[in-house]
């Protein structure tokens, strides 16, 4: 028998709305032995049973929910049954041949992603209880794709993010398996880049704005596009791949320059995108001064906040990013721009391109609003599934 987890009286309202989270100050006690790490019982203050989460206690978050039956067994086949109902869900919802297999929390797997690019499988654990089931899940997420005849060739483990400090683990990345080439080839939307899952940002490549990708594709054919925070030239490639005129992409990384040309190369798009390595928020200005106008301009910035405290900053980054952007589209062309922060909400991020809007004045008429690529599936009640806000508009001088 393991350990029993007792919440206060008129707490867990989160987990009871569906949320996977327990915070440190929502329990009452805790009965029976346990070590960091282990699946313990979740009851309410009265003793029913609430399901099994894994319990550390150097974590604020301090139970992850793995399943809302008590009397379920946190085995190899509970295992199986997940990563099966994940696979079967993406292979309903969006390109299997690049994507992501597990989202954490929104697959029921809490603190674990794993990327698929190609026959290369990237792996970041960020909690302690789903490390310990690392490997077996691997193992059972790579018999199920097996079923598909689907062979992966590798595992790269990419847990160096500094979040798994504050769960008292260190950060890894290494092979997981026998090595292999760590720069992988990939295809989508029909644009070949080359991924470097042990060097390049996160898992190595986001494959979260794939659609939105695809969306702005329409609106570049024989256009003059801007792409802002192009990274590895993601947004920069499909507008050239869909016949823009010409695209000039920026971004602060050397890095992420040499790799977007390196991908521009692999498409023969190197004569219709220029790369330049500055800081957006120097070159925008810059730009405007010079008399440029773009028929479409993309915005693709960082996180500008991670938590709650730093929200008013990033409200000012976003509002002068955006700002800026606007006044470099022609009358009548078009904006994409996003926030793929959590804590930057849909109402907040909207209210924020408004003020921006009316600061230039400019006439906003929205094309379309989305979130994430279902790969990233948003869960209801566990707030912090649902990140990515991504608009397009067409923006109109005032007259």
């Amino acid at each position: 028998m393991g350990a029993v987890v007792t919440l206060k009286k008129g707490e867990g309202r989160a987990l009871k709305a569906g949320g996977m989270w327990i915070y440190d100050n929502e329990i009452a006690s805790v009965s029976g032995d346990f070590e960091n790490g282990d699946i313990v019982d979740v009851r309410d203050f009265d003793g029913y049973p609430l399901g099994k989460g894994f319990m550390n206690e150097r974590s604020k978050i301090r139970i992850r929910m793995m399943s809302r039956d008590s009397k379920r067994e946190i085995d190899a086949a509970f295992l199986h049954m997940r990563v099966k109902q994940a696979w079967e869900y993406r292979k309903k919802t969006v390109d299997t041949a690049c994507c992501r297999l597990i989202f954490g929390e929104a697959d029921f797997l809490p603190g674990l992603v794993v990327d698929k690019f190609s026959d290369v499988l990237v792996v970041e654990s960020l909690a302690l209880g789903i490390d310990r089931l690392k490997e077996t899940i691997l193992r059972e997420l790579k018999n199920v794709l097996a079923e598909d005849g689907i062979a992966i060739r590798g595992v790269y483990e990419r847990s160096d993010a500094k979040v798994r400090l504050q769960e008292g683990m260190e950060r890894q990345k290494g092979f997981l398996g026998e090595p292999f080439d760590t720069n992988v080839e990939i295809v989508e939307n029909g644009v070949k880049y080359l991924v470097d899952v042990e060097n390049g940002q996160k898992t190595g490549f986001f494959l979260d704005q794939k659609y939105n990708r695809q969306a702005v594709r329409r609106l570049c054919k024989g256009a003059k596009v801007l792409d802002c925070f192009t990274h590895t030239g993601s947004f920069a490639l499909n507008a050239a791949q869909a016949g823009a005129e010409c695209v000039l992409a920026v971004d602060a990384s050397r890095t992420g320059i040499e790799q977007a040309r390196q991908n521009a190369g692999l498409n023969g798009l190197e004569d219709r995108v220029q790369f330049v390595c500055r800081d957006v928020f120097e070159f925008l200005p810059e730009l405007e001064a010079q008399g440029e106008l773009f028929d479409v301009v993309i915005l693709d910035p960082p996180a500008f906040t991670k938590s709650r405290n730093s929200v008013k900053n990033a409200i000012k980054g976003y509002r002068e990013i955006n700002l800026r952007g606007m006044k470099l589209v022609k009358d009548g062309g078009f904006l994409a721009t996003c926030s793929c922060s959590h804590f930057m909400t849909q109402e907040l991020f909207a209210k924020t391109i408004h003020q921006a809007a009316a600061n230039v004045h400019k006439r906003l008429r929205q094309v379309s609003f989305a979130t994430q690529a279902p790969d990233h599936p948003i869960l209801w009640a566990a707030d912090e599934s649902y990140y990515l806000k991504f608009y397009i508009f067409q923006v109109c001088a005032e007259r």
